[in-house]
């Protein structure tokens, strides 16, 4: 993961990076009448993760900043269910799409933690 100069993580990055990385999985499936409706799906899922997480950081609010983050959970944990249609639909995909669900995971995990405070 990408750190910022004062030693943070750079969690705008990181989605952003996990947009692309759903971009090049739903690439490698060959579209047909079932993958077509899951490859636009995982695609909006996962690429809005990280627009939701941009739009957390410029809240106007606590609220609107936890609402946000809420979205971000929410959509991750949906691309982690795609996926598992994608490869339920073509297990041939299966290991291309394990770093992808991993990611999904933890990306879950995290926007969890913040909604916990960080606990």
């Amino acid at each position: 993961m990408t750190k910022r100069e004062d030693g943070s993580f750079d969690l705008e990055e990181r989605t952003a990076l996990f947009g692309e990385q759903v971009i090049a999985f739903a690439k490698r499936i060959v579209v047909n009448e079932i993958t077509g409706v899951l490859i636009r799906q995982i695609v909006r899922s996962g690429t809005s993760v990280g627009a939701n997480y941009c739009e957390a950081n410029d809240a106007e609010s606590k609220k609107d900043f936890r609402h946000k983050i809420g979205v971000c959970r929410k959509e991750s944990k949906e691309t982690k269910h795609w996926i598992r249609m994608i490869v339920a639909a073509e297990p041939q995909l299966r290991e291309d799409g394990i770093p992808v669900w991993q990611e999904a995971k933890e990306l879950n995990l995290i926007f969890g933690s913040i909604l916990r405070g960080g606990k």
